[in-house]
């Protein structure tokens, strides 16, 4: 078999600048998160001052070029980054996804140049926290039924947004925020435009604040609009071509949940690997049982094929930068299968651990909270199915 161009696998081999990031963020990770995951999970407070840090690092804009004040380096990066930083606490790989994959992302790719420069670097160098604003409480996987709008003024000047949006990571702490919102509804997703969002202007509020089952030190709350003048220059990528943008966003959002999915899933595998080692049962480690062998087999084999579907997903987005093209069905395989991965990796990690594992004493209960939702934002696993399987049914 002779492999085309666009077959040919890319090199995924860490360059020295890789090594020297996964050990940095490694560190970082273990040393300054780790100690303080349970207590933000318990009190749900954002751990402000580490995502401060991790911005100083870089890693808060790590795909974007330097010129925009991020860290210039690739997507192998960003998952390497996710994976550590999930490991160490999934709330704060999700601030990271959303800072990176979703909200600067889709301004480097559709913005203009004024607009790269005005809106990513303050949020890349983690100086603001940003934000992407899709769904609604009767929106969510059916974009195309949003109630917000935005209207044109007489002037034509900005547009005047009105409309309650729901579920938005991060936006409690958001300075910035991509918005999506109707500016013709009858067009249903046709009529979709996205804006950049100050929130310190007039107009706009936030709401409840979300009491969370899992990832419950990234804030997530409603955010209203009421009557906010938005100006035509922070119309983002042309009017009518929201929902392109955030599908498109979303692909490279879904590559950075399944990083996240596998570092949780890592994390309560290495520690089922070393309770099975120690904690003995009826004269012997209950790892030398044949029951609990198994277990480890499955976890291990899951969590290492998700790292492929990964890595193929990535070789897919690099690809696409390059030639103008989509890596959806890549990136849905990989989400889909880490997403499931997780939850079927920390539900193991807790049987292993038996009582410990249902206790708050030991880290493996948040493992099991947080990987639930790695199968719901970001699209569901359900959407993800449908996605990968009108691809290969060559369905529209």
């Amino acid at each position: 078999m002779v492999l085309n161009e666009m077959t040919r696998p890319l090199s995924l081999a860490l360059t020295d600048e890789h090594e020297m990031l996964l050990a940095a963020v490694r560190d970082f990770a273990q040393r300054e998160i780790a100690p303080v995951a349970a207590e933000f999970d318990e009190s749900g407070e954002f751990p402000l001052d580490t995502v401060r840090k991790m911005g100083e690092m870089g890693l808060m804009g790590i795909e974007m070029p330097e010129e925009y004040g991020g860290a210039g380096m690739d997507t192998l990066a960003h998952v390497l980054t996710m994976i550590e930083i999930a490991k160490a606490d999934a709330s704060h790989s999700t601030i990271l996804s959303v800072n990176n994959s979703l909200y600067c992302n889709g301004i480097l790719w559709f913005g203009t140049e004024a607009q790269k420069r005005e809106w990513i670097a303050p949020v890349a160098s983690g100086e603001q926290i940003g934000a992407y604003s899709l769904t609604e409480p009767m929106s969510g996987s059916d974009a195309g039924n949003m109630a917000s709008r935005a209207l044109l003024n007489e002037a034509g000047s900005h547009y005047i947004i009105n409309g309650r949006k729901s579920w938005v990571t991060s936006a409690p702490f958001a300075d910035r925020i991509v918005l999506f919102t109707m500016t013709a509804a009858h067009e249903k997703h046709r009529g979709i435009t996205c804006f950049l969002i100050d929130t310190s202007r007039s107009g706009f509020s936030r709401g409840k604040t979300e009491p969370k089952l899992g990832i419950r030190a990234s804030a997530t709350s409603e955010i209203i609009f009421e009557d906010y003048a938005c100006p035509v220059e922070h119309v983002l990528g042309g009017l009518g071509q929201g929902f392109k943008i955030a599908m498109t966003v979303l692909d490279a959002g879904r590559i950075g949940i399944a990083a996240q999915a596998l570092g949780i899933a890592e994390a309560a595998y290495e520690a089922a690997l070393v309770y099975a080692r120690e904690r003995e049962a009826f004269g012997a480690p209950i790892g030398s049982y044949q029951m609990i062998q198994q277990k480890i087999a499955d976890m291990k084999t899951r969590i290492e094929a998700g790292r492929g579907l990964i890595y193929q997903a990535i070789i897919a987005k690099e690809r696409a930068l390059a030639t103008g093209g989509r890596y959806t069905t890549e990136a849905s395989m990989a989400k889909l299968f880490c997403s499931e991965t997780a939850a079927f990796v920390t539900d193991e990690a807790l049987q292993i651990h038996g009582g410990m594992g249902y206790s708050k004493e030991l880290p493996i209960e948040r493992y099991y909270r947080d990987a639930r939702i790695t199968r719901i934002y970001e699209g569901t696993s359900e959407i993800q199915r449908m996605v990968i399987a009108r691809k290969e049914l060559g369905l529209r």
